[in-house]
Order: structure tokens, then sequence, then C-alpha cells
């Protein structure tokens, strides 16, 4: 006799017109008294579970039976192929957390099948306490889960929802499980119906369930309490961590920037030195240029001066000389021509005197430009110390702000700790 037909003899709670249905309904009434029949036999030894406690057996049979049904057949050169380790190793991308629980199902040694690959995740993730949370992370993407199981499938249906729920109660579990050595890959998955075909007069009294249930919440309330704790305790210690980086970054920050600041106060004072000593330089060549220029220019006063009275006594003698030809009947053509020579000869030298005026008037100008060059290099020096003043002010002020959060960052940590 088939399981399938065992389960429609058993739990058929719909009209046989959908067949699907029939399995999904006798699928999660068998989880449930599995499920129920493994919380309360463990609660009634109080011990932890081992791989060879048949209830514990019996759930992974149903469990891999829920998992199975609808999936859909992967053909190769073997023949179809039904695996459920493709859908549990959606959970590796949906839970970063199961990661580790894959790895070492993949690289577990002896374990050569995708199925042989699942059983064990199985029993890693019970051990773990997370088969209800990655079944329920793995349940809400129905769009991923349609590359592996039909439309009617368990997983795609209402079931597998309910299947989430029932898995929950598993955390009140203490599972120590061992893996290696088993033969996962060949064991048959058949489902003992003897467990749960109990007699009435052996089952436990309502009081008895309300104890236990009672006893579950607790446990369970307490398991999750826990978690939360954990949870807080670690997004304060990466909130701890974010601080501590972000406090030794502004620590950083601040030293380059006294650096920085004691560097442009080095640079201020040695620009503060050179504009002094260019200063006064440029002074001392100034006063030695007005200096040389008034020599220069008493020079050519005296200089024009004495040759305006040259020429002026020679321009008499020539006048006398004329007027007392001019009495004279008829000068001598020697002494005109003498005259005449006189005249040229104090006429050349006139054009040399008024070449060298302008040689000294072009020399003066020349130096009145280097004057100009001179305060204008004192004015953009005295503006570059300006500006390396004005740099030095902003850098102190934002050494100012940075150690002002610094401050505030010191007193949000203190407030933490005392948290």
């Amino acid at each position: 006799m088939s399981a399938r037909f065992l389960y429609f003899a058993l739990f058929a709670v719909v009209p046989p017109r959908d067949p699907m249905a029939i399995e999904r309904a006798n699928l999660l009434s068998m989880l449930k008294l599995s499920v129920k029949v493994l919380i309360q036999s463990s609660l009634s030894l109080g011990r932890t579970l081992d791989s060879e406690y048949p209830p514990l057996q019996q759930f992974f049979v149903v469990l891999e039976h829920c998992l199975k049904h609808g999936l859909k057949a992967k053909k190769s050169f073997i023949g179809p192929n039904k695996s459920i380790w493709g859908p549990l190793e959606l959970i590796e991308k949906l839970c970063p957390e199961s990661i580790s629980i894959a790895t070492s199902a993949r690289d577990m040694p002896g374990i050569k099948t995708g199925l042989g690959r699942a059983r064990a995740w199985l029993h890693l993730a019970l051990m773990q306490k997370k088969v209800a949370d990655y079944m329920k992370a793995v349940l809400d993407r129905k769009d991923l889960l349609s590359e592996f199981y039909d439309s009617g499938a368990f997983m795609m249906e209402e079931e597998g929802a309910v299947m989430g729920g029932l898995l929950v109660g598993l955390n009140v579990i203490d599972a120590n499980l061992c893996i290696k050595g088993e033969d996962l890959d060949s064991q048959v998955g058949v489902i003992d119906f003897s467990l749960y075909l109990k007699d009435s007069a052996n089952s436990e009294t309502p009081k008895d369930d309300a104890k236990m249930t009672a006893i579950l919440d607790q446990k369970h309330y307490i398991e999750e309490l826990n978690r939360h704790l954990s949870c807080t305790v670690t997004d304060l210690q990466v909130k701890m961590d974010s601080l501590e980086k972000t406090n030794s970054k502004l620590v950083e920050e601040l030293t380059a920037a006294t650096d920085r600041i004691n560097s442009l106060r080095e640079e201020q004072e040695q620009l503060r030195t050179e504009k002094d000593s260019i200063l006064q330089s440029s002074q001392k060549k100034e006063e030695a240029a007005l200096q040389d220029s008034q020599v220069e220019l008493e020079t050519y006063k005296q200089t024009r001066q004495g040759l305006d009275e040259m020429y002026n006594v020679v321009w008499k003698q020539y006048k006398e000389e004329k007027r007392i030809r001019q009495v004279r009947d008829q000068p001598v053509l020697g002494e005109i021509s003498l005259q005449v020579s006189l005249k040229q000869e104090m006429e050349v030298a006139m054009k040399l005197l008024e070449k060298d005026t302008h040689e000294k008037q072009d020399t003066l100008v020349a130096l009145r430009l280097q004057l100009d060059q001179v305060k204008t290099l004192n004015v953009q020096m005295f503006h570059k110390a300006q500006d390396s003043e004005r740099e030095a002010e902003k850098k102190q002020a934002e050494a100012v702000k940075l150690e002002q959060k610094m401050n505030e960052m010191e007193k949000a940590m203190q407030e933490l700790e005392l948290r």
C-alpha cells in the first residue's frame, strides 16, 4: 500500500476531485502530528534529543515529504531527478546567516547527492533553532519557488504558510545530532504511523496539555527575549565600533589639522621675516636711488648752468667781435673763419651737452621704474602675508570645530556607556 493511499485513507478532508489538495491536507495533518508528538515527548523526557530518537526521525521524514510535494523533476542523462536541495539553496541568498549551514552541508564528506545535502542542512538548521525562520524566508518568495515547484505544490499554497507557523514550536527543542558517518544519501523516508495512533486511555488530560502549553510558551518567550537582547547587544556593539572608528578618524583629522596649522604658522613667520628683509632692502635701494638721482640732478643743473654761462660769454664775445668787425671797415677773413669754427665747436659742445642731458634723464626714468617695481613687490608681499594670516585663522577655526565635535562624540560615548 503506497504512502499516498494511506494519506487519503486516514486524513482526507476535501472532495476527491482535487488530488493535490488532498495530498496537501494529509501532509499538513501529518506534520502537525509529528511536531506535536516530538515536542510533547521531548518535554516529557527533559533531555537533549539525538539522531536516534524515533519521533525526531519521523519528523524529518514528514518534513521531507512536505518539501518534495509538487517538486519539478529535472531531466538528466540518468533520468528524472527530484531533489529538495535546490529550494533549500535559495535560503543561502535570502538569509546570509545560513551560509555557514549551506557550506557545511555542501562540503561534508561522504555525501554525494543533493538529497543527502538537504537532509544534512535540515539537521544543522534544527540544531541551530532556525528552521522556522529559514522556511518563512523562502515561503515568502513564491516567485523564486515557482522555479522548483508546480502550481499546486505544498510549498506554493496556504499549507506552506501554516507549516512555517508550526515549525516555530521546534525552537523549544534542544537537539544534538551527529551527522558525520551517517548514510544520508540512501536513507529511505517511510512514515511510521504507529507513533501517531495512540489509545484514548493513554492520552494526556487537558490539564497536562494546558501545563505543557504554558511551559512551551514560557520557553519560547525566554528564547525570543534572549534573541532580541542578543540583537540589541550586537547593534550596540556595531554602533560602538562605528563611534570608535569615527572618533579615531576625527582624532586623525584633528592631528592633521593641527600639523597643518603649525606648518602654516611657521610659513607665516617665514613670510613675515622675508617681507621685513625685502622691505628693508627695498627701502635701502630706494634711498640710494633717490640720493643718486638727486646727485645726478644737481650735477646736471650745475653742468647746464655752466654751459649756459659759457654760452652767454661766448655769445657776448661773438657780438662784441661782430660789432668790432662792423666798426672796422673789413675784418680779416682769417679771423672770421676762426670765429665761425669757434661757433661750430660751441654748437657741437652744446649738442653733446644736450645728449648727455637726455641720457641722464633716461637714467632717471629707469630708476623711477625700478622704484615702482620695488613698491609693487612690497605690496604683493604684504597681500601674501595677509592671505597667510587669513588661512591660518580659518584652519584654527576648523580645529576649534573639530574639537567641539570630538567633545560631542565623547559625551555620546559616555551616554552609551552609562546606558
